[in-house]
């Protein structure tokens, strides 16, 4: 299972730090993928959830295992442009990324999806998911290493 870092947030949620690049980089190097809120304002890239804040360039998108959530349609379209694994959602319960796979609304799950659940852990049936998006990202792979320390 894949655990995915919700705006870089890996102990809980930091609403000063979400989607900056500084912090982004600081959950990647625990070894997670960052699920990042990107918008496209005249041609260039920013981060950020209500609105632009941090702009970043295409390759740093690039570089980093990034699942890039477009907050507006030109967003969604550069980053389909630029190949970039990309997806827009809403309330949906399941969207499909650029890459294939099913981006799914808390209490949705699909063994080809990452299922956004930010509250700590619980029991959820993580079995029947491909990963999980999550504010709590140490808390849950620790409790994912605990379930399944035989593997």
């Amino acid at each position: 299972m894949i655990i995915v870092s919700h705006r870089g947030n890996v102990s809980g949620r930091n609403a000063d730090r979400e989607n900056s690049p500084s912090y982004i980089d600081e959950a990647i190097s625990h070894g997670y993928d960052v699920e990042v809120d990107v918008w496209c304002i005249n041609g260039s890239y920013y981060l950020g959830h209500d609105e632009p804040q941090h702009e970043v360039t295409k390759e740093w998108l690039f570089e980093r295992p990034l699942w890039c959530h477009a907050k507006n349609a030109s967003a969604m379209e550069q980053m389909m442009l630029d190949g970039l694994c990309c997806f827009w959602h809403e309330s949906d319960k399941f969207t499909l990324t650029s890459d294939g796979f099913l981006w799914c609304f808390p209490g949705n799950y699909s063994r080809f999806g990452v299922t956004v659940h930010l509250e700590e852990c619980v029991a959820l049936p993580l079995e029947s998911c491909y990963g999980i998006c999550t504010d709590f990202a140490h808390q849950w792979r620790n409790k994912w290493k605990q379930d399944h320390h035989h593997v």
